[in-house]
């Protein structure tokens, strides 16, 4: 069988779905799944997208279907446009960050380089396009997007009485003066009114909102004459309707008054001034004395009267020319009074949030939206958050705590990544990424309040100079139980091993905050890998009940990129990967594979959550495959082997025949495939460690075998596998019988769970014949003796052949020695042994001898079938050892043998001595091993033998 999985994991990277777009565009850049009545759908971010001809940035919406291709549909957000503000969309990087909100299964979608006009200036707040769930824009959410200083409606009050000449002059000031403002959406609106005797709007304020058609229409006002000159009452029309009609709540009001004489209704403009000021309309007034220096007329009572028009100081709102042609020597001058009203705004966070690139980064939460302002306070940077009862804008002062007034300039670009957890207390806190404070990075976690001050509970530092420490946050509760376990936090630049390998901090969340609990592992060592790149949260992709993660490393491999699965266990993330993809397994071609990533949906309705990967120019869908359990046994019939009844025939020979059962039960984990099957393949071996086995299968004739077979969930499926015991000297050592197992298919399907056992051993043992409890207690007795005569005996029988010499010895009376004869060459010993309690494993008899002796024979007596097997060790040449009746001496048995010893030639001792010793693996009781010896020790005297020759 092959190794199976134990190196990978459960995400298919067989069969992944490549969709495909433009690589200008950064397709790709950011994946979010979605789900729409059941229908799944990818979100993809294209912030270099081009809308006309303006490079704006969109989101792709691609239908997730089992066709190869998928026709991706552009959303068009670039075209949406924000009204009542004069935007600047080139380049916005729409896309640049999604976020979804799964209980609407609306989206953000952000473009934090998004721009307005406010006067000369430009200003980056950012902004963000909420869709709903059927792909619909819904709502533009831009929290740092303020009134520019330039909101004004401004209504020019112009003497069109007879004196006034000539009329072209005058409309040559108009026309230029109007070419200063900054008219357009959220800026400036003009409108005009003519006066004489009588009054008339020649446009209202909303008519034109472009520089162009004010100048356009303004160069057909045609001089409207009249003998009187009623300022009072073209002021009052002004105030009383023009500014009503097109004017807008809250922006500044300003009238500009140009006249070349006293009015005629002078009474009426003490009253007509207060109402005015009451209604907050800021007048500048400009006199023109061309009708009184032609004249010679004293112009200081006209002069007066206009200064009174004019808004306090006169010095500020108070002009005056000497003919109609001097006009145009103003307007510079105008201009710049009526723009230095820009500085009035005494808002306390003007020109803090003007170049925020709100949305940088992007957050869903229970009652809004938290969205990342790297540039907001001079790019210290700053959280926004959005609600449905308005917009949360904390304070410059509120992050002093961490960001100290003397690292202003640094650029710490707080809110580059925001995220949040949820405290042991079970509430909601935030956390943001400061990836340029002091070089090294800095992570907040707080909570925002809505008088617009933050509480800093905890701030988190890197530890490298320019390693990138913040730029990405995320969280994870391993565990499911509603509290945030571990934060991460990426560090991607960080540099080690010569390399910018990246890194992922981990952090434990106890009572009092969280605490450093090491990095993840990438053993990648050798690559500019930007590991941690990307981090996302995901649930349970192995299905063993806790929650995942998942890490892009976008520049592996030449920037081919790879993403890493760490497995969640308990209340922690296993630092160690346990499965690493990387592009170049996938398909050819792609490059930054992992910036981005997104698994919280399961696309393919298989009941298990898949993972949407982006790249450059695609985006990658990867399958999760169903993990399954196999759980195995086996069990024997009989539950031992009984070497002592031979119950069939194998071969022509006498054999002991078993069953094994063996037995698989598939365990899907999860619930969506309570109902599936899997095909199985499994090797059943007989004593696969031995070299040759002491059984064989019935049906293969050897040890082993393989089989297949069809699991269903839950279902128990046994295999009846006969096999036979052959005769084997080893009966004490029980027979293994080995299983192991892999899916039949394992490129397709389930795939087995890599962490549970793929392979199973059971013994089998032999019966050894003994009482219930299995303990054999044997009882050896060993008797041994002699046919050496003693000198009694040797005196006995020579005096029956003649008269002996035993005259001068004590010998015929002493039984403690022994004659050799002159004719003796050998010496012969009867034995017995005897098991008298139960079988006895492993009966060993050893013999020693003295050095006068030489063993020449063992011999079984009385047609025995009991074998005595001797060997002789090289090292000790008078030394014997012999099995028994190997490998075990039957309970009540008895074998009788011989034991014949040669004298040796050269050796001579006064004394002869053989020792034997019954022993076995068996307990035998320590009241009994007394017999188990026998010791025959003889003094000796030797027959003289002499022989003559001639």
């Amino acid at each position: 069988l092959s190794s199976g999985f134990s190196d990978t994991f459960n995400i298919d990277t067989k069969r992944p779905k490549i969709i495909a777009g433009s690589k200008e565009a950064y397709f790709g850049y950011t994946v979010q799944q979605h789900d729409i009545g059941g229908k799944k759908w990818l979100v993809v971010g294209a912030p270099y997208e081009t809308n006309g001809q303006q490079k704006t940035g969109d989101v792709y919406k691609c239908p997730v279907t089992s066709d190869t291709h998928s026709n991706c549909t552009k959303l068009n957000l670039g075209r949406v446009t924000l009204s009542n503000v004069s935007e600047r969309k080139d380049n916005m990087r729409l896309g640049l960050s999604l976020a979804t909100n799964p209980k609407d299964n609306s989206f953000l979608a952000c473009s934090p380089l998004w721009s307005h006009e406010c006067g000369s200036s430009y200003y980056t707040t950012g902004m963000c396009s909420r869709v709903n769930s059927n792909f619909r824009f819904s709502k533009t959410v831009a929290p740092a997007l303020q009134r520019c200083q330039t909101y004004m409606d401004i209504i020019i009050v112009l003497d069109g009485s007879n004196s006034i000449y000539p009329w072209v002059e005058v409309q040559h000031f108009l026309i230029n003066i109007l070419k200063k403002f900054y008219i357009g959406p959220g800026q400036i609106q003009v409108g005009v009114v003519q006066y004489g005797e009588d009054v008339v709007h020649e446009f209202h304020l909303n008519d034109y909102r472009s520089v162009k058609d004010v100048v356009a229409a303004a160069s057909h006002i045609e001089q409207r004459g009249g003998t009187e000159t009623r300022t009072a009452y073209g002021i009052e029309f002004a105030r009383s309707e023009a500014f009503q009609k097109g004017g807008r709540k809250g922006a500044k009001r300003v009238m500009i008054v140009i006249t070349d004489g006293e009015s005629h209704d002078s009474p009426d403009l003490e009253k007509v001034i207060e109402d005015s000021e009451k209604d907050n309309v800021t007048r500048y007034a400009v006199a023109v004395l061309g009708y009184y220096n032609r004249r010679g007329i004293n112009p200081e009572a006209f002069l007066n009267e206009i200064k009174f028009i004019a808004s306090d100081p006169d010095d500020k709102h108070f002009f005056n020319v000497t003919d109609e042609a001097a006009l145009k020597d103003i307007v510079d001058a105008l201009g710049e009074r009526i723009f230095s009203l820009e500085g009035t705004n005494k808002n306390e966070i003007s020109f803090g949030l003007e170049m925020s690139q709100t949305g940088f980064s992007s957050h869903v939460v229970e009652d809004g939206i938290l969205l990342g302002a790297v540039g907001a306070y001079d790019w210290n940077g700053a959280v926004l958050k959005e609600t449905s009862s308005g917009k949360v804008i904390p304070l410059r002062e509120s992050y002093l705590q961490e960001f100290p007034e003397e690292l202003k300039n640094h650029g710490a670009y707080l809110g580059y990544t925001v995220s949040s957890v949820i405290s042991t207390k079970h509430e909601r806190i935030y956390v943001a990424g400061a990836p340029r404070f002091n070089h090294t990075g800095k992570v907040i976690i707080f909570s925002m309040h809505n008088n617009r001050n933050l509480t800093i509970h905890q701030a988190l530092k890197g530890e490298q100079i320019g390693s990138y420490y913040g730029s990405e946050i995320n969280s994870l509760d391993v565990n499911g139980d509603g509290v945030t376990d571990v934060l991460l936090v990426g560090a991607p630049m960080y540099f080690s091993e010569g390399r910018e390998r990246g890194k992922v901090y981990v952090y434990t969340l106890r009572e009092n905050g969280f605490v450093s609990s090491g990095a993840l592992i990438d053993l990648q060592s050798y690559q500019n890998s930007r590991f941690g790149s990307c981090i996302a949260a995901v649930p349970d992709l192995n299905q063993d009940s806790y929650n995942d993660l998942v890490v892009g490393a976008p520049l592996e491999d030449e920037h081919q990129g790879a993403i890493y699965i760490f497995l969640g266990f308990e209340e922690t993330v296993l630092k160690k990967y346990k499965q690493r993809i990387a592009a170049a397994d996938l398909t050819p071609g792609l490059m930054y594979f992992g910036c981005s990533i997104h698994g919280q949906l399961d696309l393919n309705e298989d009941g298990l959550v898949d993972l949407a990967v982006g790249s450059l120019g695609n985006a990658v869908l990867l399958w999760s495959r169903s993990v399954v359990q196999i759980n195995a046994s086996i069990r024997f019939e009989p539950s031992k082997i009984n070497i002592f009844t031979k119950d069939c025939k194998r071969n022509g020979k006498d054999a002991t025949c078993m069953s094994a059962f063996v037995c698989f039960t598939a365990v899907f984990l999860s619930a969506h495939f309570q109902t599936a099957s899997v095909a199985l393949r499994y090797n059943a071996t007989i004593d696969e460690r031995r070299y040759t086995p002491r059984a064989h299968l019935d049906e293969s004739g050897e040890r082993h075998t393989q089989k297949e077979l069809m699991l269903l969930a839950g279902q128990e499926h046994c295999d009846r596998l006969q096999f036979h015991v052959l005769d084997t000297a080893d009966y004490v050592k029980p027979v293994t019988f080995s299983i192991d197992y892999e899916l039949e298919h394992p490129e397709n399907g389930p795939m087995l769970d890599d962490g549970w056992p793929t392979s199973l051993k059971v013994s089998v043992p032999f019966w050894n014949g003994c009482n219930e409890d299995e303990h054999c207690v044997p009882d050896l007795v060993l008797d041994a003796r002699s046919d050496v005569p003693t000198a009694m005996e040797y005196c006995r029988r020579s005096l029956r052949r003649g008269p002996p010499d035993c005259s001068a010895f004590t010998l015929s009376f002493d039984t403690s020695i022994f004659i050799i004869e002159s004719s003796r060459r050998r010496v012969a010993v009867e034995a017995t042994l005897e098991n008298r309690g139960e079988n006895a494993y492993s009966t060993v008899l050893n013999i020693s001898f003295s050095r006068n002796l030489q063993f020449a024979s063992l011999i079984p007596k009385d047609d025995t079938d009991i074998n005595i097997d001797c060997m002789t060790e090289d090292k000790h040449p008078n030394k014997k050892v012999c099995n028994v009746s190997y490998p075990f001496f039957r309970a009540k048995a008895k074998v009788a043998f011989r034991l014949d010893f040669e004298f040796s030639k050269s050796i001579f001792l006064q004394s002869m001595e053989i020792y034997l010793m019954a022993s076995s693996d068996s307990e035998e009781k320590e009241t009994t091993k007394e017999d188990n010896v026998a010791h025959l020790n003889f003094h000796l005297k030797y027959e003289a033998d002499l022989l003559f020759t001639r």
